[in-house]
């Protein structure tokens, strides 16, 4: 092979090794720097927990020290604004998860009268900003004593009920779109095999169609717990004299974050992150066959 066509074939070598190497590695580093991008802010939050300022503000690293670790509710108003927010996002998530697995039910195997209009206002929360449902919500609880929702003559005050109704209104639509996503293709004959086997339909949803829907069942839970949890806008305009986790750090944010606020921003990201690795290995566990479960269970009956 002559000089230029052995450069040529050298050549051709180079471009397809390094097509191989982009082919190979590209996708798995930009990944990695789309990952970086977004869990940088959490890293800060995590370093800064650790830190030992001088005054009040938490914006500058002077030193390791965990003091802050020993006390995380020292600061006032924080042990009281944790505990409203946590009480907020399990009652908001209970509820809003079980209404929410319910309507998403219906509007998948169901077909009835006001079905596409349901699917509308599903879908309103979600498109609709949040600061125009904070004044919204706020008119209708402060309205509401003009109509037939409370006695004459009485007032509905803002607090803790009204954000909990707030927060499950909008954690119903993304728990909805949640498990549509994951009732799409559901194996149906799995039920009518447990029904031939003699099992009634509390039998037969508690045995086999529960056990399937479980891992969506339990993302559009931590979804809505950390809808909740977070939540800011609606709920300064439904809080009343409550305080929350987000409305304490904003109220603080004037005079100087604590460093406690690093601390429990910490704690509530390691039990999400938790409980997601939790979710991921229970799905990973082989489980019993649905069908012989339903079998079993008819045995027993």
């Amino acid at each position: 092979m002559r000089g230029p066509a052995r450069e040529t074939v050298k050549q051709g070598r180079r471009v397809r090794r390094l097509a191989h190497l982009l082919d190979r590695w590209l996708l798995p580093l930009y990944a990695l720097l789309a990952v970086s991008y977004l869990a940088l802010p959490v890293l800060v939050m995590i370093l800064f927990s650790f830190n030992d300022p001088s005054g009040r503000s938490n914006i500058s690293w002077r030193g390791f020290s965990l003091e802050s670790w020993f006390d995380p509710l020292g600061q006032p108003g924080l042990a009281e604004a944790v505990t409203t927010s946590l009480a907020v996002a399990l009652f908001a998530t209970l509820a809003a998860t079980v209404l929410g697995v319910l309507i998403g039910l219906a509007l998948v195997r169901h077909r009835f009268r006001g079905r596409s209009s349901i699917n509308l206002l599903i879908f309103l929360p979600m498109s609709t900003p949040e600061i125009v449902l904070g004044v919204s919500l706020l008119t209708l609880f402060l309205a509401s004593t003009q109509y037939a929702f409370v006695p004459e003559g009485t007032f509905f005050p803002l607090g803790f009920h009204t954000i909990l109704i707030a927060h499950i209104m909008f954690n119903i639509s993304y728990v909805v779109v949640t498990m549509r996503a994951r009732l799409q293709g559901f194996p149906r004959h799995l039920e009518e095999a447990a029904m031939d086997l003699g099992a009634n339909e509390w039998t037969t949803f508690w045995r086999v169609t529960f056990p399937l829907i479980l891992p969506g069942v339990m993302a559009a839970a931590l979804l809505a717990f950390s809808l909740s949890i977070d939540d800011y806008v609606i709920t300064v305009f439904t809080s009343g004299q409550a305080t929350t986790f987000p409305l304490y750090i904003y109220g603080s944010q004037q005079r100087g974050i604590p460093v406690q606020v690093n601390v429990v921003g910490t704690i509530i990201f390691l039990v999400a992150v938790g409980m997601v690795v939790l979710s991921t290995l229970l799905q990973r566990w082989q489980r019993p066959d649905p069908v012989e479960a339903v079998e079993v269970e008819g045995a027993r009956t």
